[in-house]
């Protein structure tokens, strides 16, 4: 279980950073998501869970801790406004630029991506 636990982390998370890396901005706001799903997922496996074990301190016997669980539904809150705050700022930009590449706001119209070092093709 800890292995499957460790490949869903690491598939979620190269996912997030391939994804965090693209020009484009909902890539992007896809890429946080994903290494956000990450992180709760690591913090939910950190709890070592107890399948069918009450939540409860009894003595000498084990228990499913609710701290990482506590933690990760905080994570999910968060990971959701943060989400939908990144949409609306790149609605903005899209409004604003009228490109949705990343680094839209920085390019003049026209010009190309590497600088205008290109010759103009006839």
């Amino acid at each position: 279980m800890a292995a499957l636990y460790a490949m869903a982390i690491g598939i979620l998370a190269a996912g997030g950073i391939y994804l965090l890396l693209r020009e484009r901005v909902f890539t992007v706001v896809l890429g946080l998501t994903l290494l956000s799903y990450a992180v709760s997922l690591f913090l939910l496996g950190m709890g070592r869970l107890s399948v069918g074990r009450p939540p409860v301190i009894v003595a000498g016997a084990s228990y499913a801790d609710p701290l990482p669980q506590a933690l990760v539904l905080t994570a999910i809150v968060i990971a959701f406004g943060m989400t939908a705050f990144a949409v609306v700022l790149a609605l903005r930009s899209l409004g604003l630029t009228g490109s949705d590449h990343v680094d839209a706001a920085g390019r003049p119209e026209g010009r190309a991506a590497d600088g205008g070092n290109q010759e103009p093709r006839p």
